[in-house]
């Protein structure tokens, strides 16, 4: 296990494991007052497993500013619009969210503060770009992102140092799966010298229905990782489709021409922002010990999580630093 002192930098994605632990945990486990406290719980496990195992040296959580962000809705109006809520009382623009978790992301937010671990978001951004600002510019440590979105696979780099890897955690934490390039160029199909930025290539041109990305018609996850290990990159694959002499069929030529405004668009919606105003709720380096640990103590049991945040001061407390 790496020591804390030259530990990674680890980025959670923090709507996507708090979802996740909602829907993991039994929402009727609650608060002595009666609040669901499910997804407390469930994410306090989720970090302080997360710190057991990577001994991290700085750790953010990261945040939505908008999870629907402006500029892609514009560039794209079918962008995550069947998770919008349209119920009557609903705000404009809001994210269809189960009622019990709503109330309990304030509370994760709490535990946070009080253990010391910071937070970051980005004025209209989502938390991927928040993501990919932070592991783009890192210079320093090993970076590692836990998530369950796949869309952050195109961070995964070996160069220029450090490198970016990325827990997959789609079906949960226990079961996640840590990419760097060659895993990714192995399971999607796509060049190994530059995995990252083509796996976004492929999923330009699959496709992702959870986002409202449509895809090229006609052309799934194995043509798309055919043509772009072919060509090397989706800009490529377009200089191509004028090339008579280039491989590419009939068919598939008609397809991409007449997805020309589609792949226009999805390439700007697709990449996540790397250049991002981040700002922090806190200097990131992980503490050793909770930032108030009688505040901390106090939520705990206000909470009814006092397990899952005595395994949080511990994973803190038991690093090699």
């Amino acid at each position: 296990m790496t020591s804390a002192a030259g530990g990674p930098l680890l980025l959670l994605d923090g709507a996507s494991l708090w979802f996740r632990a909602f829907y993991a945990i039994p929402d009727k486990i609650t608060a002595p007052d009666g609040r669901s406290v499910n997804a407390v719980r469930g994410f306090t496990d989720m970090v302080a497993s997360l710190i057991g195992r990577f001994s991290p040296s700085r750790l953010v959580v990261c945040l939505d500013s908008n999870w629907r962000p402006t500029f892609r809705v514009d560039l794209m109006p079918s962008y995550k619009a069947h998770r919008l809520d349209t119920s009557p009382t609903a705000q404009p623009g809001a994210e269809v969210v189960p009622d019990a978790l709503v109330p309990q992301v304030e509370m994760i937010l709490q535990v946070l503060g009080a253990a010391g671990i910071a937070t970051g978001g980005a004025v209209g951004l989502e938390a991927d770009d928040v993501i990919g600002t932070l592991a783009t510019r890192e210079r320093t440590d090993p970076v590692i992102v836990v998530s369950g979105d796949r869309d952050l696979l195109q961070l995964v780099r070996d160069e220029p140092a450090p490198h970016v890897r990325v827990l997959y955690a789609g079906r949960g934490l226990a079961k996640a799966e840590l990419f760097g390039p060659a895993e990714v160029a192995a399971k999607y199909g796509v060049p190994l010298q530059n995995a990252g930025p083509a796996y976004a290539d492929m999923a330009i041109l699959r496709g992702d229905a959870s986002d409202g990305l449509p895809g090229v018609s006609g052309i799934g996850e194995k043509s798309a990782s055919t043509l772009i290990s072919r060509f090397g990159s989706l800009g490529a694959l377009r200089a191509a489709i004028e090339d008579p002499a280039a491989d590419l069929t009939r068919g598939v030529r008609a397809r991409l021409r007449a997805a020309d405004d589609y792949l226009d668009a999805a390439e700007q919606v697709v990449r996540v922002v790397c250049d991002a105003d981040v700002a922090l709720s806190r200097p990131d380096p992980l503490p050793t010990e909770p930032a108030d640990p009688n505040a901390l103590r106090a939520l705990a049991g206000t909470l009814n999580a006092e397990g899952p945040v005595t395994r949080l001061i511990t994973a803190l407390g038991t690093r090699t630093v």
